[in-house]
């Protein structure tokens, strides 16, 4: 049997044979999972039940599958998050959007304020913000029923579940109160551009989470009449867009009434959050 050193140098080797672009990393991340601990001792050998994982979860990275979706979970703002299909991976680029809502709410951080997520997903943000909100309560919309089940999971992972409702729906519909916080991480990928997406995402990321029509605004134009009802005096919204579609969105939002106060950019320098308030 190989100790763990042995099986990550041969996993990599593999990964890397398979066009991994990180295959090193890869390795570790699947043989510790393989084996249920962090910062495995290098000689440690594996087991034969280890092992066995360890062949499935290779088998399945050089196919496509992204190693996070292999292995079920993924971090987020320092959380825990476990996937499921129904759900997106959080991904790094979206904690900028965490970072702009507390650093707008700077001053109100121990207020009973309301937040809204729409197009929840994991709760990455939603949860990750009522972390950092000791007395706020949320609200997470997503149209899958197994994604606001994933959700509730999380929530009750990173203790925050009693702070937090999931509702299965679309959009706002049916929604009625006003929120301090309303955010948004909704699909916008040109419908025509999802085949051209790497095997990771379009095979394995839901197609209700990546399409955003046929130019990739359909949510945001959405969002222009039914955002600013939902919005409470001092309120904020945040949402994330996808590459070069700032002026688009921004256009739409003051057409609709909305006052655009800025945008933050991701770790890779890319325009990422737009900040919007009542006029």
């Amino acid at each position: 049997m190989p100790t763990v050193r042995e099986a990550r140098r041969l996993v990599a080797q593999s990964l890397m044979r398979a066009g991994s672009a990180s295959p090193g990393l890869d390795a570790r991340l699947l043989v510790e999972g393989s084996l249920g601990v962090e910062s495995a001792d290098p000689d440690l050998i594996l087991t034969a039940q280890a092992l066995a994982r360890l062949d499935d979860f290779a088998a399945r990275r050089v196919a496509g599958e992204p190693v996070w979706r292999i292995l079920g979970e993924r971090e987020f703002w320092g959380l825990p998050f476990r996937l499921s299909p129904a759900t997106l991976e959080p991904r790094p680029d979206s904690e900028t959007i965490v970072e702009t809502a507390l650093a707008r709410l700077a001053g109100r951080r121990e207020e009973n304020l309301q937040l809204l997520d729409l197009g929840t997903g994991t709760g990455c943000l939603l949860i990750a913000l009522l972390s950092e909100l000791p007395q706020a309560r949320g609200l997470g919309i997503d149209l899958s029923e197994e994604a606001c089940r994933t959700a509730a999971a999380n929530a009750a992972l990173n203790g925050v579940d009693g702070r937090v409702t999931f509702r299965q729906g679309s959009w706002t519909e049916g929604l009625s109160g006003r929120f301090d916080l309303i955010v948004s991480n909704p699909p916008y990928i040109p419908s025509a551009e999802i085949a051209t997406l790497s095997v990771e995402v379009r095979e394995h990321d839901p197609l209700l989470a990546l399409d955003g029509g046929a130019d990739g605004l359909g949510p945001y134009r959405l969002f222009v009449s039914a955002l600013p009802p939902l919005l409470a005096p001092g309120g904020v919204i945040i949402f994330e867009i996808g590459a070069g579609q700032g002026p688009d969105v921004v256009a739409l939002m003051r057409a609709g009434g909305l006052e655009f106060r800025g945008s933050r950019n991701d770790l890779g320098g890319h325009e990422r959050a737009l900040i919007f308030t009542l006029a």
